[in-house]
């Protein structure tokens, strides 16, 4: 979802990228909640997160859980911030409820990227961000 966001929002300044700690296919819940706000994300991959792939980054954000403890270590040079946003795809409850949570981290997401481009005038560019 962020990667979806960071395209919309930021594509014409950044270059943005989905990585992680472990390879998993997309989520339909995922895809179907940036549906409702017009953001097609069905082919999107994810890479995942290796040395070579943090040498090339400006920016790394990771989102969820335990990512940033588990998030290699990265370059001096790289600029690192940690969101701790819940994890959608561990979501429990009732269906409708699991629906809730995509929907309130999706927006949050959404919110979050929104912020980084009002800072993007005062952000090193072009920048590469996973």
């Amino acid at each position: 979802m962020a990667e979806g966001f960071g395209k919309k929002y930021l594509g014409d300044r950044f270059d943005v990228y989905s990585a992680g700690i472990e390879a998993h296919g997309l989520n339909p819940k995922a895809v179907k909640v940036m549906a409702e706000k017009g953001i097609d994300i069905s082919n999107q991959t994810s890479d995942v997160i290796d040395p070579g792939l943090l040498n090339r980054a400006d920016y790394v954000i990771t989102l969820c859980g335990d990512a940033h403890d588990k998030c290699p270590m990265t370059p001096p040079n790289v600029h690192r911030d940690h969101w701790g946003f819940d994890d959608p795809a561990k979501a429990q409850g009732t269906e409708e409820e699991v629906w809730q949570v995509f929907r309130r981290v999706r927006d949050q997401i959404e919110a979050r990227i929104q912020h980084i481009n009002k800072l993007a005038p005062f952000l090193r560019e072009p920048a590469t961000i996973y």
